[in-house]
């Protein structure tokens, strides 16, 4: 079990969320005192000494569900180095419930016809009597004779658990069920009971969700047993919110970055504030060098240094909305506005083929999120056809802004570089370099993405400081914490 616990940690660790050595021996302590054949106890014992944050609770949940999967008794043996006639097969077989981890469903094996005994209409029977009477052990019985019957899962075979629950469910006909169990529940009075429909609807569909979830599981316990829990653990592996693609991210995805900001902002502030405050001493006093030097002998033995004054950078940040460029620059926009008191100032400006200054948006309000969603109403800058001109947007910052930049002015260009063939204009940029402390570009795409296709990134690179690949939030949180 210490094993298999080793094994699991490890998981953790490579997917991203932090575990200590003590919180590991924390968690082997706990699971002494407690009992591990019941697996929402285990569950909720390594969750309370292992998790420290409930936006990683789902990538400790799926790797979970994984590394202590239901598993048969051969391959129980095998996982602790036993052989085959070490364990007496026929007694266990004879007190199937003795530990508890063989399956309702019988042996897991990965044939698809291996003991199936049940027709189609049976098994759809049974499927609809467990969901109705809310049995449990009938619901995996059932389950694995569905993903028996019809998954057509094959030792060795490299294809994704996805494959096979959409193979399942297929054949399932889920809508039918859907309507049967709904129907069960629907209001008899006559007249219009809009709300009692709803409800058993809803009704429904939640004990559908239980079936999928159920065979879903089924078929993650077979591919352990097949492939090993090491193996898929990496293909099934859930990113952290941090480490999640801006630009490729969905709805719910977007909705975790989102919660991920605030708390990550608030320690992004606090750690610059402290690495400013811990910043190397100054140059050194020589007014009070020479007066400690008196007590011995005009040596200056013992050197006084002045105060440290360090500079607060100027932020100026030049963002392109457009398309799917938006979210990633909404996430920096609010990042950086989030710690604006670690930057001396902080000017927004957006662009799509016209630009506009946004940062009178950020003042008034200590949520930036908030004006952040302003934006996308109020801004205007849509000067042409609505598609991003880098050219164009820069040029016009030059014009009208440039006299306004400074040495201690650090201007950030957030975009992926797709012009849409138009001018690209790069001696703009290299007359702010000029101007500026520094230039950087942070661009959302992979760097194998860049200067293909319409991007030009290349044509701008010679006048910036720095390219950054910037995808995630993790990227975004290391580049702002050097600029600072």
């Amino acid at each position: 079990m210490l094993n298999v616990l080793g094994d699991f940690i490890a998981e953790l660790r490579a997917a991203g969320i932090p575990v200590s050595m003590t919180e590991h021996v924390d968690a082997a302590r706990s699971i002494a005192v407690i009992d591990v054949a019941d697996r929402s106890m285990l569950k909720e014992t390594l969750s309370a000494t292992l998790v420290k944050d409930g936006d990683h609770k789902p990538v400790f949940n799926a790797a979970f569900d994984v590394y202590f999967a239901l598993r048969s008794f051969s391959s129980v043996d095998d996982l602790l180095g036993e052989s085959g006639e070490d364990s007496d097969e026929s007694s266990r077989a004879s007190d199937p419930n003795a530990t508890g981890l063989q399956g309702p469903g019988g042996s897991r094996g990965m044939g698809a016809g291996s003991s199936t005994t049940m027709s189609a209409e049976e098994l759809a029977e049974l499927l609809f009597r467990a969901l109705r009477d809310g049995d449990q052990s009938g619901l995996r019985k059932g389950a694995a004779e569905a993903v028996t019957r019809y998954a057509g899962m094959e030792p060795g075979r490299p294809v994704g658990g996805t494959y096979y629950l959409y193979r399942t469910l297929r054949n399932l006909e889920l809508d039918q069920l859907n309507e049967r169990l709904a129907g069960l529940r629907m209001p008899d009075a006559p007249g219009d009971d809009h709300l009692g429909e709803r409800l058993a609807r809803d009704d429904a569909k939640a004990r559908i969700d239980a079936l999928k979830s159920a065979i879903e599981s089924e078929i993650r316990d077979r591919l352990v047993e097949d492939r090993g829990a090491e193996a898929l653990a990496k293909s099934v592996r859930k990113p952290l919110p941090e480490d999640l693609d801006v630009m490729h991210a969905n709805r719910d995805e977007m909705a975790q970055l989102e919660r991920a900001l605030r708390p990550l902002s608030r320690k992004l502030a606090v750690r610059l504030a402290r690495k400013r405050r811990r910043r190397r001493r100054g140059p050194v006093d020589l007014r009070s060098t020479v007066r400690r030097s008196l007590s011995t002998g005009g040596v200056p033995i013992d050197l006084r240094f002045k105060p440290p004054h360090p500079a607060k950078p100027e932020i100026i940040v030049i963002a392109d909305i457009s398309g799917s460029v938006a979210s990633f620059a909404r996430f920096t926009l609010h990042l950086v506005h989030a710690i604006g008191s670690q930057f001396s100032k902080v000017r927004s400006f957006v662009f799509v083929d016209g630009l506009d200054e946004v940062t009178h948006l950020f003042e008034g309000t200590d949520d930036p999120a908030e004006a952040v969603a302003r934006i996308n109403a109020e801004a205007d800058v849509i000067a042409f056809d609505g598609h991003s001109d880098y050219g164009r947007a820069l040029l016009t910052f030059h014009d009208l802004y440039a006299d306004q930049i400074t040495k201690r002015s650090a201007v950030l260009i957030l975009g992926d570089a797709r012009n849409n063939y138009h001018q690209a204009h790069a001696e703009v940029v290299a007359d702010l370099h000029y101007r500026a402390k520094a230039v950087y570009w942070l661009n959302p795409e992979p760097v194998s993405y860049w200067n293909s296709g319409d991007s030009i990134i290349n044509q701008y690179e010679p006048y910036l400081d720095k390219v950054v690949e910037c995808r995630t939030l993790r990227q975004l949180e290391a580049f702002v914490g050097e600029l600072a």
